[in-house]
Formats: C-alpha cells, sequence, structure tokens
C-alpha cells in the first residue's frame, strides 16, 4: 500500500509548500483539497508525489440545474492535475463551500440519483481522455457535512457501481463511514473493487489512526487479506506533535 498524508490537515503552523516538503520527505505522498490557491511551481519543484486533489470547484452532481457546472470546473482543473501528476481528482455528492451543503437537501431522490449518475458518466469520459480518475467521495451527514444527499458509503459505492466506467472510482472515507454508518470492515470487502483511494482518520476527533475507537490494525489485514495495493491517505488532524501523528499513521498502515 501507498501512504498519502494530507497538506491542508498537518503541520498547519507552516507554509502550505512547507507542509508538502515536510510530508515529502517524511516519505509519504501527498492529498490536497483546493488548488486554485496555491502555487503550483513552488510545489512540483518539491519533488512531492501528488495522490490527490478536489476536482471541481463548483456545481452539485445532484442537481440538473449545476451538474454540467462540476463537470466544466473539473475540465478546468484538468491542467493543474496534470502538472503537479495528480492521479485521482475527488468529488462530492453535492457542493460544499467551507464543507457545507450550499444548498442543503435533506431527502434524496430518482433525479438526484440519475443526475449524478449522468454527470459521473461526464466525469469518466474527461477522466479517460487525460488518463486521470475521477473519485466519489462519501461524507458524513451527521456532524460535519449536514444536508448532503446519497452521501453514505452504500450510496456512493452504488452510484459508482451504476456508472461502472474505469475512470470513475470511490474514495472511501473510513472516518466518514464509521461516523455515519460503521461495518467498516465489512464495507472495505464489499466496495476495494471499485475503490480509488481510502481515507483515514479516528472517531471521535478526527486524528491519527490510535486516538479514538477505529481498531485501524484490523482494518489493515482485512485490506492486507484482500490484496489491497492503493493509496490509504491521512486526512486527519495531529492529536499532538504532526510528526508522532504520521508515525502512528505509518505503524497502522505499514505493516
Amino acid at each position: 500500500m501507498r501512504l498519502a498524508v494530507c497538506a491542508e490537515m498537518v503541520f498547519t503552523e507552516q507554509p502550505f509548500v512547507e507542509r508538502v516538503q515536510r510530508i515529502h520527505e517524511a516519505g509519504f505522498d501527498v492529498e490536497l483539497w483546493d488548488s486554485r490557491s496555491k502555487d503550483l511551481r513552488a510545489l512540483a519543484a518539491t519533488g512531492a508525489r501528488f495522490s490527490s486533489m478536489t476536482g471541481y470547484s463548483a456545481g452539485s452532481l445532484v442537481e440538473p440545474e449545476t451538474a454540467d457546472l462540476v463537470v466544466s470546473t473539473a475540465e478546468a482543473l484538468i491542467p493543474t492535475a496534470l502538472e503537479l501528476g495528480v492521479e485521482r481528482l475527488v468529488v462530492h455528492p453535492a457542493e460544499l463551500v467551507g464543507g457545507q451543503a450550499v444548498r442543503p437537501h435533506w431527502r434524496s431522490d430518482g433525479t438526484m440519483w440519475l443526475t449524478a449518475a449522468r454527470a459521473l458518466v461526464k466525469l469518466g469520459e474527461l477522466g479517460a481522455r487525460h488518463g486521470l480518475t475521477f473519485c466519489l467521495e462519501n461524507l458524513n451527514t451527521i456532524l460535519d457535512h449536514p444536508g448532503i444527499p446519497l452521501a453514505r458509503a452504500k450510496d456512493t459505492l452504488a452510484l459508482v457501481r451504476a456508472v461502472d466506467h474505469p475512470n470513475v472510482r470511490l474514495m472511501l472515507d473510513l472516518y466518514h463511514a464509521q461516523l455515519g454508518e460503521g461495518n467498516l470492515i465489512g464495507t472495505v470487502r464489499e466496495a476495494l473493487p471499485w475503490v480509488g483511494e481510502i481515507q483515514v482518520a479516528d472517531v471521535p476527533g478526527r486524528c491519527e489512526p490510535g486516538t479514538g475507537e477505529i481498531n485501524y490494525s484490523a482494518v489493515h489485514s482485512a485490506l492486507a487479506d484482500a490484496g489491497y495495493k492503493g493509496t490509504v491517505g491521512l486526512e486527519a488532524h495531529a492529536a499532538g506533535n504532526p510528526h508522532d501523528a504520521l508515525k502512528a499513521f505509518r505503524a497502522a498502515f505499514a505493516g
């Protein structure tokens, strides 16, 4: 397994390029969120390998009025992904600003399903043209992202399965899955054929493995037993010293 660390959430007292440099020097790949405000030339110069970044900047996959905006803003970010060598572009079930739903929906319906599926097909075609994979991330609506429809892992997995495109995969976030659904090992085993990347953080607190209730040793064993050789990304805050957080992450998944 390759290990990546989200530069948005650790070494936060440092300028962003310095965060990336520290993560790279520690031997990890790097995850980004919004790349539009970043110094791309400086990031590329770090020599870091970039695992993923946010792959759209506006629109909602589930809304007929704005689904095409997801695709057009994704296309506008392709040059950035290619410049940095990013492998996966992350999209969400609905539009987020500051982590919150721009237009909250408390129930999902058939129109949302069909709209999201059609938009994901277009993203898959876009990804195929450029050698990139778009990953749909599951979210929790209990704590962090209320009002996001089709956000549960079982919903995002169903969408990715229905689209059935090699350039559309699941960003399986186990922190969100634990808060929303639990049954992580069962979810991992079911979803693995459709996974593009796995993200982790512990619950509660969204810090590194070992700080909460999730048995990440068992999760790692399940992944290893299933032959998973993809990326596991730490999308988490450091409970204390960031270097110690990275060591705990490596200990949980490098065995």
